[in-house]
């Protein structure tokens, strides 16, 4: 982290399949509104669909116009994926401030770095009724903090999976770690809440929400007007999340959304993926980025906004093969301009983040660069 001079801050996995199919490459991505803000127990079944490649930013958002450049000041963001302490991983928190891989450098070098946080934060509650259960100690934001990062997105399958118990322990830790959290609430409200900084005269916003819950959970970890929870995204039901993002982009000169979405082992996007991606657009997001899918999917451009569809596992306790392809994502923004995407490519060496260096590190970044053939984004933007 380098840079912020002033914080606003709203206190507030691996693996459940999502249901819906991959998305072609060949197809364009359908737009229609969502009718309600209550998430759907539904899995979709829709037919897959790719995002146009031509989209742009409509003009018709309140606040900053596409191409606005707000302070004029280039802010630096950084984004890895899927990050937890379970397993093997566990016994690194004995050391907060060397529990993070050697790849943490590279975010805390940014301006603004993110990840998700992919467990509960608590020693109360019961493992919910789920293959995998992911809890780690308050120490879990102190590594967290020590290791530059900036605020942390839990809207995930993982932040209930000891009930909602959970919720304000997990949120109290973070408040005594500095960590700001997103996604993640005691309410509906304080779920979709984004938090705000002003780094270098630009006004940034982050928000979090989910695609991904069992469907078992949804009513019970969706979070409500009284009832704690995560923000959600579900089965195309994007209505809470896009008017989110509507209310904050007139006082933001740059609107950052991470995601929890996508299908487990599946490198290119679903159509719940590119519906989300086209309204979050549509609603005045100039970043989109996420994770869920345990490997890496394409990244680009959706008009003017950047797009990335799955940063695969950062920190993570089981990963080998493509699940153990991993890396950090920089940006930089400059207001509603975004440009200079780079990928700091790695591969999980007994579940911490380990950088590739000469030839490996070519040929994963050619690797990474091809996955955006699926995804319907351009490399530059339109």
């Amino acid at each position: 982290m380098t840079g912020v001079t002033a914080v606003t801050t709203l206190w507030l996995g691996a693996c459940v399949d999502s249901p819906e199919p991959p998305v072609s490459a060949a197809t364009s991505a359908a737009t229609s509104a969502p009718t309600s803000a209550t998430a759907s127990t539904t899995p979709s079944t829709t037919a897959s669909v790719a995002p146009s490649t031509t989209a742009s930013a409509p003009t018709s958002v309140a606040g900053p116009p596409a191409g606005s450049t707000g302070s004029g000041a280039a802010v630096t963001f950084a984004f890895a994926g899927d990050t937890h302490f379970a397993g093997n991983l566990a016994g690194r928190l004995a050391d907060p401030a060397t529990a993070m891989g050697p790849m943490a450098a590279t975010l805390a070098g940014a301006d603004i770095a993110v990840v998700n946080l992919e467990t509960a934060v608590t020693t109360r509650g019961t493992p919910q009724v789920k293959q995998f259960t992911f809890r780690s100690p308050p120490a879990a934001f102190t590594a967290l903090t020590k290791a530059g990062i900036d605020v942390v997105t839990m809207a995930n399958n993982h932040a209930l999976d000891y009930g909602a118990v959970g919720v304000p322990d997990t949120l109290d830790a973070a408040k005594a770690a500095g960590m700001p959290v997103v996604g993640l609430g005691l309410n509906a409200d304080a779920a979709y809440a984004p938090w705000e900084t002003t780094v270098k005269g630009q006004r940034i916003a982050v928000l979090g929400a989910t695609s991904v819950l069992d469907d078992s959970l949804v009513r019970s970890w969706s979070a409500g007007p009284q009832q704690p929870g995560v923000a959600t995204a579900i089965d195309g039901d994007n209505a809470a999340l896009v008017a989110a993002v509507r209310a904050v982009r007139p006082r933001a000169d740059t609107v950052v959304v991470e995601l929890h979405y996508g299908k487990d082992l599946t490198t290119c996007p679903t159509r719940i993926q590119s519906t989300l991606a086209t309204d979050l657009v549509a609603a005045g997001a100039d970043i989109i980025v996420g994770q869920h899918a345990h490997v890496l999917l394409g990244g680009g451009y959706l008009g003017s906004t950047y797009v990335h569809y799955g940063l695969g596992n950062f920190e993570f306790y089981s990963a080998n093969g493509p699940t153990a392809e991993t890396g950090v994502l920089t940006l930089t923004a400059t207001g509603r301009s975004v440009s200079d995407a780079q990928w700091h490519p790695g591969r999980l060496v007994g579940g911490l983040p380990t950088a590739y260096t000469g030839a490996a590190a070519t040929a994963a970044t050619a690797r990474w660069d091809g996955l955006r053939a699926c995804a319907g984004l351009t490399a530059a933007p339109r």
